[in-house]
């Protein structure tokens, strides 16, 4: 994976109106937030956005891949983030729109984690 520095700025901007957009790299890529919230991750100049099991049929129904990455073995791996739908690179209305989705998705995501508790202090 690598980040597009200009997707990331681009993001941001149009993001503005809703939150702080903040980035974390990884493995090449990076992952995006929205208030510390996960929505995205950037991709070799693509913008992949967040989705789950109560969002996966629209981003069907707009013919939205699903980001895959292949092993060393061979083996095809997917993850629950979509290709973004191509208007959200030039319009800060239908990032929004879309990113909404993802951020969702993000938030019950972090909801159907168990926190660990802490370990007891002497």
């Amino acid at each position: 994976m690598s980040v597009d520095e200009g997707l990331f700025a681009w993001v941001e901007e149009a993001m503005a109106p809703l939150g702080t957009v903040t980035m974390r790299r990884m493995m090449g890529g990076a992952t995006l937030y929205l208030d510390g919230t996960v929505f995205a991750i950037l991709d070799a100049g693509e913008l992949w956005l967040k989705a789950d099991a109560v969002t996966d049929e629209i981003w069907d129904r707009e013919g939205c891949d699903r980001f895959s990455v292949t092993m060393k073995d061979g083996r095809v791996d997917t993850m629950n983030y979509r290709r973004a739908p191509a208007d959200v690179y030039d319009d800060a209305e239908a990032l929004q729109r879309w990113a909404a989705l993802a951020v969702e998705a993000g938030l019950r995501g972090r909801a159907g984690k168990r926190r660990r508790p802490k370990a007891a202090q002497p």
